[in-house]
């Protein structure tokens, strides 16, 4: 029992460490990945094919939805996001 636990404590100890090295997106980073996730959303909205996929807060059509998320989270995370509605508008408009 003793040592599950001891196992258990390493394990979090090592999960939580990498997960300190994670650098939130900064300000400037944020303003201009919000920026271009209105331009994404604004194209999507104004192709046919693609509007009607168009839902949730990855579309949102508002600049602040976009940079307080970025500001909350990994660079990684935030262009996983970016790329996510590249890839929809890619397959939407058959590019």
């Amino acid at each position: 029992m003793a040592r599950n636990l001891l196992v258990a404590g390493v394990a979090l100890a090592l999960c939580l460490s990498g997960m300190a090295e994670v650098q939130a997106a900064d300000n400037a980073f944020c303003q201009q990945y919000a920026q271009a996730a209105l331009n994404q959303v604004r194209g999507g909205l104004n192709n046919g094919a693609c509007a009607g996929g168009i839902k949730g807060s990855r579309w949102s059509s508002d600049y602040n939805v976009h940079y307080d998320w970025c500001r909350g989270v990994s660079y990684e995370a935030a262009g996983a996001e970016r790329d996510a509605r590249s890839a929809y508008l890619r397959r939407c408009t058959g590019q």
